[in-house]
């Protein structure tokens, strides 16, 4: 059979063009039968969408940009999962773009692919982006009708659809936890507080102290540059833990804002001759391979990363197929989940 188009699956099925097309967008308007007749036929013939011609006639690309801070960082990696999960299903390819972190390759790679490549953007703002508060190319993109969905980082001055969790909320229930197995130095290492989500979980740390008649020590709060948790930085980021811990030697409770901390506070702790758990409970955020695989296992909070994907991906396309209001943007929130393991348990 010669290259199979639309026109040719219509005339061997004797159906419509419109009725062929809308079936392969599993569109409800075509009844469940004649949709699977259809797209196994499109199967069965290995029938491919020319999106060139479809982007030339409906000026789309039918390709979502996805701009991610770190690719290293699991939770990105179950993001993008979800993602394109989603996206494939509903015939949208995905293209990846890196910031790490930088202000400068965040709008790069905006404005790169903002020039006919995609249709939309999901992404996670660059912590430098937040620390220099310059959100001028995220405003333009949706002035020029590029629509955005931001997730896990967002920016609140920025109207658009989010997706997120509570990470005040996970937060104050991960000390809280600690508190009720018998901590009474609860300490919290986390990021400065121009980190969104850093200074969100910091918030929390204080908020679980301060509802439980803890007194907050500021000698027991540890805030990092957000770039000792790069591979190149490692060492010195055990270097300024293993300090923190031999000044506070009285540490019975550690929160970390992400997973690299909390491991590397367990590394530190042990070649103190501490304990894990029996001496410091450990608790961090992410529940990453490491958390899982780590000896002793780490007690973490589970954002659920592909789910955050799945739900940015459903906003983008909803908006870009004119499913939900122009000005009307939504904010999802996704259920933390605190996992216990062997850091807070004694086995």
């Amino acid at each position: 059979m010669q290259k199979l188009t639309l026109k040719k699956i219509a005339k061997e099925l004797d159906v419509s063009i419109s009725t062929v097309s809308k079936a392969l967008k599993d569109s409800n308007e075509i009844s469940a039968e004649t949709r699977e007749k259809i797209k196994a036929f499109a199967s069965f013939y290995n029938y491919k969408p020319n999106n060139i011609a479809l982007s030339l006639k409906n000026r789309k690309t039918m390709t979502i940009g996805v701009i991610i801070p770190q690719i290293v960082h699991y939770f990105f990696t179950t993001v993008i999962s979800g993602i394109e999960n989603v996206a494939n299903k509903k015939g949208y390819n995905v293209i990846i773009g890196l910031s790490n972190d930088s202000f400068e390759k965040e709008v790069s790679n905006m404005k790169t692919l903002s020039n006919g490549s995609i249709d939309g953007f999901i992404l996670s703002v660059a912590n430098e982006t937040q620390l220099l508060k310059n959100y001028e190319h995220l405003r333009e993109t949706i002035n020029q009708n590029t629509p955005v969905v931001m997730f896990d980082r967002v920016i609140p001055e920025i109207n658009c659809d989010k997706v997120i969790v509570d990470d005040e909320e996970a937060a104050k229930k991960s000390v809280s936890k600690l508190l009720s197995l018998g901590c009474k130095k609860i300490a919290i290492i986390t990021t400065k507080d121009y980190v969104s989500v850093g200074k969100l979980r910091t918030k929390g740390y204080l908020k679980a102290l301060k509802e439980n008649n803890v007194n907050v020590n500021s000698d027991l709060i540890l805030k990092l540059e957000d770039t000792l948790d790069n591979d190149s930085n490692l060492k010195l980021l055990e270097t300024k833990i293993s300090k923190f811990l031999k000044s506070n030697f009285e540490i019975d409770g550690i929160f970390c804002v992400n997973e690299i901390y909390a491991l590397t506070a367990i590394k530190a702790a042990r070649k103190l001759n501490k304990k894990i758990p029996q001496d410091i409970k450990v608790i961090g955020f992410t529940d990453g391979v490491l958390s899982r695989f780590s000896t002793p296992s780490l007690t973490t909070i589970s954002q659920h990363g592909r789910l955050i994907g799945e739900k940015s991906a459903n906003l983008l396309i909803n908006r870009l197929e004119g499913k939900v209001s122009k000005n009307s943007y939504q904010t999802i929130i996704i259920e933390t989940e605190l996992i216990e393991r062997e850091s807070t348990l004694i086995c």
